[in-house]
């Protein structure tokens, strides 16, 4: 797992690219498609066509970093192939990266504090 800094956001890319592309190719999607600077110190992820691999980017400070992964068996959950991308939490990204379907989680309702009587 990839341990992210607090505040730090998670950008998914909706439509497919080109897996032969490199650390230039993909921080030009970044800026492009998903209208955010790749220097930043945000994670962009990118899957492929077949959906069972995917490329995340990301700025540490000092240089920027390319993750892969491809799936032995099944594909990334991935939402709607449309323009533009969404954000996505820490906790769906772990989700998303070990091939569960991280749009049917909830959230659990924050607990109150109990009232005296």
């Amino acid at each position: 797992m990839i341990a992210l800094a607090p505040g730090t956001k998670v950008y998914l890319a909706c439509k497919p690219v080109s897996m032969q592309k490199g650390f230039d190719g993909l921080t030009a999607l970044a800026s492009q498609v998903l209208g955010a600077d790749p220097y930043s110190g945000h994670l962009f992820v990118f899957r492929g066509k077949r959906g069972d691999y995917l490329k995340a980017l990301y700025w540490d400070g000092s240089g920027m970093c390319l993750f892969a992964k491809r799936l032995e068996k099944g594909r990334f959950v991935w939402p709607p192939l449309v323009d533009g991308g969404i954000v996505l939490s820490p906790a769906q990204l772990a989700l998303l990266i070990e091939g569960i379907d991280w749009r049917r989680t909830v959230a659990l309702a924050p607990v109150t504090a109990p009232t005296l009587i």
